[in-house]
């Protein structure tokens, strides 16, 4: 008979974890990575699967491809720690990969909630990650953050959703922009490390990308909610485009010391990550580890 392994990684994820893999309790097995919880994720994890794996915490995308190289069934499903699988997805899962002729992958949606409300419109109606695979027939993309699984074969959509409790509090959202806005400046100075970053950039580009989200992707239909998310997502924008200027700025100061963008540096809850430090231009051609 097909089996299918689930894997997880995970990162301080004591609120959701238990919810999360109670939702995939079903599953032949479960594989969890954790790179350095300080919490009672690993305990909780534990008390479903025995194959709990302890690392450096190096990146979302090494960390996802360590746990599918510790998978042993033929299809594999990856959700996140803030993820639940449906009922009705648990179904289509297991009609998917018994069917007569199977595709190599799935597209699965996910039915985002923010601050515990669904989020249809505002750019996140539209999200469909390819999650089930056989375990022969992937690779996963190496980047720090937004990693995502590359099927060599035919994929197909899957239409019962994964439940995504995305953000459960501001503290929360915050806290990752911080996080993954250091890192896109990281990745924009290995791309184009001379870019001028003008006026255009604080005021245009998060205007533009408030409109996107609120008017074109229909953020205003998802209430208070929606229009807070949007308005967010345009001070993110707006984030990104002054932290590239501070470390340019910095950079022309000539005094050695920059703003955290490495992988160590932008972790946040870490030691060190609000100060400055010594460095050069060697910060922005760091590979992720």
């Amino acid at each position: 008979m097909t089996s299918l392994s689930v894997i997880v990684i995970t990162y301080n994820e004591e609120p959701g974890i238990a919810a999360c893999l109670q939702s995939v309790a079903w599953a032949d097995e479960i594989v969890v990575v954790d790179c350095g919880s300080t919490d009672r994720t690993v305990a909780l994890c534990l008390s479903f699967t025995p194959n709990v794996h302890c690392v450096a915490r190096h990146g979302s995308g090494r960390q996802k491809q360590e746990a599918l190289d510790k998978a042993v069934c033929p299809w594999v499903l990856n959700i996140d720690a803030d993820e639940q699988v449906s009922p009705e997805l648990k179904n289509e899962i297991l009609s998917a990969i018994h069917s007569v002729d199977p595709a190599d992958g799935f597209s699965i949606p996910r039915q985002n909630r923010f601050l515990g409300h669904p989020i249809r419109h505002s750019g996140w109606g539209d999200d469909r990650p390819v999650r089930l695979f056989r375990r022969n027939r992937v690779r996963v993309t190496d980047t720090q953050v937004h990693e995502g699984f590359v099927v060599e074969g035919t994929v197909k959509p899957l239409q019962a959703p994964l439940i995504h409790d995305a953000y459960r509090t501001l503290f929360q959202y915050l806290e990752k922009l911080n996080e993954y806005t250091s890192i896109e400046v990281r990745n924009r100075l290995r791309a184009h490390p001379d870019r001028r970053i003008g006026v255009a950039h604080f005021t245009l580009a998060p205007l533009g990308a408030f409109w996107k989200t609120y008017i074109v992707k229909g953020g205003i239909r998802d209430g208070i909610p929606g229009l807070l998310l949007c308005l967010l997502s345009s001070v993110s924008v707006l984030t990104g485009y002054a932290k590239l200027w501070e470390y340019q700025m910095r950079r022309r100061s000539g005094t050695g010391l920059f703003p955290p963008i490495r992988t160590e540096e932008v972790v946040t809850r870490q030691p060190g990550h609000n100060r400055l430090i010594v460095g050069g231009d060697d910060e922005f051609a760091w590979k992720d580890q």
